[in-house]
C-alpha cells in the first residue's frame, strides 16, 4: 500500500505539473509544495532518528559554516548536522534542511568543527539528500539535484566534472543524465533504525550505489576549473595533497551550466530545491 501511494502521489504531481503549465502557476505554488513533500515523507516511520548524539565512530559533517534557506518548515540547519536518518529506497526523510532553489538560500556549507577531510583510497565522503526511486521496476527516481564544491582555506572551491549533464526532458529523473552531481540516489543509512558501520557505509553494490545510500566522491576526480568554483590548478593539488575543510552544497538549478547561460534547471512543479540530510566522511584528522 505504501508503494502505491508514493507511485500515486508521483501520479497527481506530474499531472499538476502538467495542468499547472497551462494556468496561473503563482497561484497555485502551495499546493504544489504540498505535493511535493507527500512522495518524499509518506510512509516513513523512522523511530527514533536523529540519535542524541552522533556515533563518534562516523565523522558527520557537525558544523554549519553558511545557511539562509527560506524554505518554510525546512529552513532549520541543523537537520543537515544532526545525524543521517535516511526513509530508505521508497522513502525520503523529513529530518532535511531543504535548500532554495536560487539565491543566498540555494547554498549550504558544512564543516568538521576544523578538522580536514582526508583524500584516501576510493571514495572519500558521502552526500546524503532524500529522493527515492518510483518504484521496483523503474530506473525513474525522484531527486533534486545539487552541484558540490570543497576548499580548504573557505575561499577557494574546487568541483567535480558535471560536462555529461545532457538530460532530455523524457529522461530527466534518470540517475545516468546527471553525473558528477549529488542528491540523486536514495538514502538508505538511518542511525536508529538502519545503521551501518564506516565501512560498509563506503562499500560499493550494484555499479555505482553505495550499501548505506547516498552519492559518493573522491578527491582525485576534482577538476581545474568548473562550474561555480574559483578553482585553478594550485588549490586543485593542494585539496588533493592535504584534503578539505569545508564542503559547499548548491542547488543545480542556482548553478550556471557553461553550455546554456544558465542554471542546471531539473523539472521541479515546486519552489524548494534540494534536502539535505547530512555529509560523512571517510576519514578525518
Amino acid at each position: 500500500m505504501e508503494r502505491f501511494n508514493q507511485k500515486f502521489k508521483i501520479f497527481i504531481l506530474v499531472f499538476i505539473s502538467l495542468f499547472i503549465q497551462c494556468g496561473d502557476k503563482e497561484n497555485n505554488n502551495d499546493l504544489i509544495l504540498t505535493l511535493l513533500v507527500m512522495p518524499k515523507t509518506s510512509g516513513s516511520n523512522l523511530g527514533p532518528c536523529p540519535p542524541a548524539s552522533l556515533p563518534t565512530e562516523i565523522p558527520v559533517a557537525n558544523t554549519v559554516v553558511t545557511a539562509n534557506s527560506t524554505v518554510n518548515g525546512f529552513n532549520n540547519s541543523t537537520k543537515a548536522i544532526n545525524g543521517i536518518c535516511g526513509g530508505g529506497e521508497f522513502s525520503g526523510s523529513l529530518d532535511v534542511y531543504a535548500l532554495n532553489l536560487t539565491g543566498v538560500g540555494a547554498t549550504l556549507v558544512l564543516s568538521w568543527a576544523g578538522k580536514t577531510v582526508k583524500n584516501v583510497s576510493g571514495i572519500d565522503f558521502i552526500v546524503y539528500e532524500n529522493p527515492f526511486r518510483i518504484s521496483e521496476s523503474s530506473d525513474r527516481y525522484a531527486f533534486d539535484p545539487m552541484v558540490v564544491h570543497v576548499s580548504f582555506n573557505g575561499t577557494d572551491y574546487c568541483g567535480f566534472d558535471l560536462s555529461g549533464f545532457n538530460p532530455s526532458v523524457v529522461d530527466s529523473n534518470k540517475i545516468s543524465s546527471w553525473p558528477g552531481f549529488a542528491g540523486l540516489r536514495p538514502t538508505i543509512y538511518n542511525m536508529a533504525t538502519k545503521p551501518f558501520t564506516l565501512d560498509e557505509l563506503f562499500t560499493t553494490v550494484n555499479n555505482d550505489f553505495l550499501l548505506g545510500g547516498g552519492d559518493g566522491f573522491d578527491l582525485n576526480d576534482l577538476i581545474v576549473g568548473g562550474p561555480g568554483t574559483n578553482c585553478d590548478a594550485a588549490a586543485r593539488n593542494f585539496i588533493q595533497t592535504n584534503g578539505f575543510k569545508f564542503i559547499r552544497l548548491v542547488s543545480a538549478s542556482a548553478v550556471n551550466n557553461p553550455n546554456t547561460g544558465s542554471g542546471y534547471v531539473y523539472p521541479h512543479s515546486y519552489d524548494n530545491g534540494p534536502d539535505i540530510d547530512g555529509v560523512v566522511a571517510k576519514s578525518v584528522e
